[in-house]
């Protein structure tokens, strides 16, 4: 455990399976969070020492150098799905991805893995997208032998999009299908991402490269929904819903969030994104040149949606039961 790694955004849904993953490969962790009496469940994920907690804000240059004092490696996955105040996006994808760049090298880190997005673009319609664009290229100003990753929609059992759609599944008799349902995802499962950030660390040859995530599978949002309702034994009415009218809904679903510091269901920008298919782009750098063979939705999803059946753990044994009688 001679090696230090810093990483930023740890206690996020990707931080805590990357955490997981460096301490088993025999890494110390200093997990960066701003709330690290919060992010108490990271510790058993290594042996006693190996994992630190450090308050640290990436909006900060003292908070940001201190976090990586004496590092040997960085990995920023610091990030929100909606800015609002001074965690805007600007401020969390851009400013903190060339912040932490610039310390990082100055600080004498050997290597730095960046987490982005698929879809980010300096000129991207979204405002998430095109924050997530601007930080790949001031990172890249700052340290470009940096690697950059960039996964599709993540999916674990701390997701936002299973979860909150079985969730809303359960309290609502429809499901929108925004656009129509026909935009296309590559859904890539966390562990994944998180061994591919073990990867790039360990492997010279990814330094300043791009690789985008994905799983073995492309889906249509509509298709998703149909596999939410499967695997949580629910019928629901799926009705599409144009971008247009989308966008107006969103429009009064955010609002709450702006005066409040609750999560809005739907945002403006969401739907922006939406018009886009997800997906890994024809010739990119995959988690194939990484050693990585994805797993797929269906493998993993189940294991954490039966807590939104109507009998959770125990509805197959209750069907087993009616279809008895």
């Amino acid at each position: 455990m001679d090696k230090l790694v810093a990483v930023f955004g740890a206690s996020g849904l990707i931080g805590r399976h990357t955490v997981r993953a460096l301490a088993q490969a025999g890494r110390r962790i200093r997990a960066v969070c701003r709330h690290p009496n919060l992010a108490n469940y990271l510790l058993p994920a290594g042996v006693p020492g190996q994992i630190q907690l450090f308050k640290g804000n990436v909006r900060d240059d003292d908070s940001v150098a201190r976090a990586l004092e004496g590092a040997d490696a960085a990995v920023n996955l610091t990030g929100v799905l909606y800015g609002h105040g001074k965690q805007s996006f600007d401020a969390l994808h851009a400013e903190a991805a060339r912040r932490i760049g610039r310390l990082a090298r100055a600080a004498g880190a050997k290597t730095l893995v960046h987490v982005s997005a698929i879809g980010a673009d300096p000129d991207a319609a979204s405002r998430y997208a095109r924050s997530k664009g601007a930080g790949e290229k001031a990172l890249r100003d700052e340290f470009p032998e940096s690697a950059i990753l960039r996964p599709s929609l993540v999916f674990g059992p701390e997701d936002q999009f299973f979860n909150k759609f079985a969730w809303l599944a359960r309290i609502s008799p429809v499901l929108p299908l925004i656009g129509g349902g026909h935009t296309r995802f590559q859904h890539v499962f966390v562990g994944d991402v998180a061994a591919a950030i073990l990867s790039a660390l360990n492997d010279p040859t990814t330094r300043g490269k791009t690789y985008e995530l994905g799983g073995p599978t492309v889906y249509t949002f509509k298709e998703l929904m149909q596999l939410i309702l499967r695997e949580t034994g629910r019928k629901r009415l799926l009705v599409p819903v144009p971008f247009f009218f989308a966008t107006i809904k969103a429009f009064f679903l955010q609002m709450p969030s702006l005066l409040l510091p609750v999560a809005p269901l739907l945002t403006v920008d969401q739907v922006r994104l939406l018009k886009t298919d997800n997906v890994v782009h024809e010739g990119a750098l995959t988690l194939a040149d990484l050693g990585i063979a994805p797993d797929a939705v269906e493998a993993a999803v189940p294991s954490y949606l039966w807590r939104f059946r109507a009998k959770g753990q125990f509805q197959e044994i209750a069907n087993a039961s009616t279809n008895k009688r």
